[in-house]
């Protein structure tokens, strides 16, 4: 139950686009320096103060696997609400901000709410709210501009490999047309945990250019918990409310790291 759990928190965060027709994307062939993939990554527009999603979601684990719809509603910068249903009714309900994640479910009556903490030390590495949402917008988790990275081509994409981070294991990977993201991958070696963000393909809209769908892989040990997102509808820049409260008699669960 803790892994579904956990696993329904970080839906609350992450977000993925329905697999249609996507943007055109290049394979890297030619040497760039690590500043201009860099900066071609951060002028990939994302022009929204607010966005609405409508998406379909499947969980799996080593002892289930799961298919429900979510409603997310994003306040960039500020807050997350993402609501749960299975066949049309309210299941679940999560808020997160840049200081804490709240939840609860239906099923059990309970709720959550704590930092970011917890979160991270489940998926092995340190988490904040705009890392969670650089992560479902299709941004390096990492802010580049601040790091030092190692630059090659694997796969034909743009891999750079953080040099300075001597506990964790990033890299981040980059197609040659756009510079859109198309793999995130953190590990933590002594603690055999891995974080895998697979971005197969994008869509350009008005306001941004965004994922189309994300699979997010977390691996500890000899389990691992796949998410799939798929967006049915998106729409931006719509004055949205954000209504969150949990109901009376839910029990608050405390989940141990």
């Amino acid at each position: 139950m803790k892994q579904f759990l956990f696993a329904l928190i970080l839906i609350f965060t992450l977000v993925g686009c329905k697999a249609t027709k996507g943007i055109s994307e290049g394979k890297a062939s030619d040497d760039l320096a690590t500043q201009k993939i860099i900066e071609n990554h951060y002028d990939v527009k994302k022009n929204f103060s607010t966005a609405y999603i409508r998406a379909n979601a499947k969980y799996k684990d080593k002892d289930q696997s799961l298919s429900f719809s979510a409603e997310i509603r994003i306040q960039k910068d500020e807050m997350i609400l993402v609501s749960i249903r299975f066949l049309g009714i309210t299941m679940a309900k999560g808020l997160i901000t840049p200081t804490e994640v709240k939840y609860y479910e239906k099923t059990g009556n309970k709720f959550f709410e704590g930092d970011y903490t917890t979160l991270s030390n489940w998926l092995g590495t340190d988490l904040d709210f705009f890392k969670v949402q650089n992560m479902l917008i299709g941004q390096a988790m990492d802010d580049l501009r601040k790091g030092k990275y190692s630059n090659t081509i694997e796969d034909k994409l743009y891999k750079l490999k953080d040099s300075n981070d001597k506990q964790n294991v990033k890299s981040f990977y980059f197609e040659a047309s756009n510079f859109l993201i198309k793999r995130q991958e953190i590990e933590q070696v002594a603690k055999n945990r891995k974080l895998n963000v697979f971005y197969p393909n994008h869509k350009e809209y008005n306001e941004a250019i965004l994922p189309l769908n994300i699979l997010i892989e977390a691996i500890q040990e000899n389990n691992k918990n796949t998410i799939s997102l798929e967006y049915n509808s998106v729409t931006f820049n719509e004055q949205l409310s954000f209504p969150y409260s949990v109901p009376s008699g839910y029990e608050q669960i405390f989940i141990e790291n």
